[in-house]
Order: C-alpha cells, then sequence, then structure tokens
C-alpha cells in the first residue's frame, strides 16, 4: 500500500466544538489529560507551540477552561478531533480584548498527534475554526507561527491566510532564534 492510499482509507476523526465536547463528561473528563500528553509529545519533539517545556497536566486544564469560557461568551471557538475515543489534536481561537480590535481574533493554537499528522486532521481543525470565526462574525483571523514551521504555513497558504509580517530572529529556544510569522485570512464579504 502506497502513503497515499493510506491515507484515503485512514479513518476520518470527528471533530467536535465546544459544546459538543463538555456535554460529553467521559471526554470532558479525559480531554485534559490527553490535550497535555499531545501538547507534551509534540514540545519535546520541538514543536512550535509557545513551551520550551512540556506544559503540565493543571497548565492544560486551566488553558481549556478559559478557552470554554471565552466560547461561552462569544469570544473563542474551539475544535477537538477524535478517532474513536481518542484524542487526536486540538486547536482553537481567541477574540482580541482590546477594544479597538474586538471584531477580529487569533487563531492561538492548532496541535496535531505525532501519531496522526499527515492525515488531514490539521487541515480538518484549521478549516473548522476558520468556518467558526466566519460564522461568528469575525472579520480578520490571524496566527503566528515559527518560520522553520514549514509545513503549518504550507497548510495555513493553502487555506486562504497570507502573511503579512515577519520578526527577524524573534522566538528563543536556548540558543536557537527563529523568524516570528505573522498570517491573516480576511473573512469580511467583498460586495
Amino acid at each position: 500500500m502506497t502513503p497515499e492510499n493510506s491515507r484515503e482509507t485512514a479513518p476520518r476523526p470527528v471533530l467536535l466544538d465546544a459544546a459538543e465536547l463538555t456535554s460529553d463528561p467521559e471526554r470532558w473528563h479525559g480531554c485534559a489529560e490527553s490535550a497535555q500528553r499531545i501538547l507534551a509529545d509534540l514540545v519535546r519533539g520541538g514543536a512550535a507551540l509557545g513551551w520550551v517545556e512540556p506544559p503540565a497536566r493543571d497548565e492544560v486544564a486551566a488553558l481549556l477552561d478559559h478557552v470554554v469560557s471565552a466560547v461561552r461568551a462569544g469570544d473563542g471557538a474551539l475544535r477537538v478531533a477524535y478517532l474513536g475515543r481518542r484524542l487526536v489534536g486540538l486547536g482553537y481561537w481567541l477574540r482580541y480584548a482590546r477594544p479597538t480590535h474586538r471584531p477580529h481574533a487569533d487563531l492561538e493554537k492548532v496541535a496535531v498527534d505525532p501519531a496522526a499528522q499527515g492525515h488531514g486532521v490539521g487541515r480538518a481543525l484549521t478549516a473548522a475554526l476558520v468556518a467558526d470565526a466566519r460564522a461568528a462574525g469575525i472579520e480578520v483571523l490571524t496566527l503566528d507561527a515559527r518560520g522553520d514551521n514549514a509545513p503549518a504555513l504550507r497548510l495555513y497558504r493553502s487555506l486562504g491566510f497570507t502573511e503579512y509580517g515577519r520578526l527577524p530572529d524573534f522566538v528563543a529556544v536556548g540558543d536557537r532564534r527563529y523568524d516570528k510569522v505573522f498570517c491573516m485570512v480576511d473573512l469580511r464579504t467583498r460586495d
């Protein structure tokens, strides 16, 4: 079987939003632990997620609680991806807090379990989050990515994001420095 065929026959993830996730007590109860496992594995592998050391379970639980609170207030969206009962990815955006920036939001994290990468989970999560932003009336959805994260930058470009700026050598990981790349997608309808 070629890699292309294995991708075609791989099971498709089920995407849930925050309301669907929190309405399933078993999934919601295990979400922080599963999300921490994914994030810790990615950070240990050098992923550009904002942590230098893997986050603790309590930190991830607090982050998820914060995002769910923002969703309930109309200020965010959360998407999770499951294969069966196994969490394989998550992502979220939050509306900007500054009053003059409230029509806009920032896609803050998209993380996919290394074992599920290459099967469209990141694309599905990101596309759903963009659709959620559009439905929420978000005008411009922004994100930033580490400059060496070429797969993520390709994915974002393929979904309509454009680069609008770059800070050279801004991200510090030990002695290494990486560009911080700013991207955006304009969701305002054009007449």
